[in-house]
């Protein structure tokens, strides 16, 4: 009797060991969990930006650096050097860096620009 009982519980452990090992291969199975979404090729996203300025368009607010146009907005800080400026100020030819982003139309609209040469940095 003693062996009948010990084979019928090594029984019973495996038989519940097998149906737990095939629940949680089930569950990873059915795992939801989505890879990040992959931005399309022509999406834009926002970004720091240097270069010559190439043209300054008072009229429609926005200037040229390279081959990109950046948009001005009320929202949009100037400065030159460390002090404040206008998009009346800008220069053509002259270094400019920023920062812009995708506007709520898909322009690219700076939320900042530094008119001239960057300062370098204090040793």
């Amino acid at each position: 009797m003693a062996l009948f009982q010990c084979f019928t519980r090594c029984a019973l452990l495996g038989v519940t060991i097998l149906v737990l090992a095939a629940s949680g291969a089930r569950s990873a199975e059915t795992n939801d969990v989505k890879p990040p979404a992959k931005k399309e090729k022509g999406e834009k996203s926002a970004h720091a930006f240097h270069g010559k300025l190439k043209a300054v368009d008072k009229n429609a607010r926005s200037i040229s650096v390279g081959k990109s146009i950046y948009y001005i907005t009320a929202e949009t800080h100037f400065q030159r050097g460390e002090k404040p400026a206008t998009l009346e100020s800008a220069v053509v030819g002259e270094e400019v860096r920023g920062y812009v982003k995708p506007g709520p139309d898909g322009k690219m609209v700076a939320s900042s620009l530094n008119f001239g040469p960057k300062k370098a940095a204090k040793k």
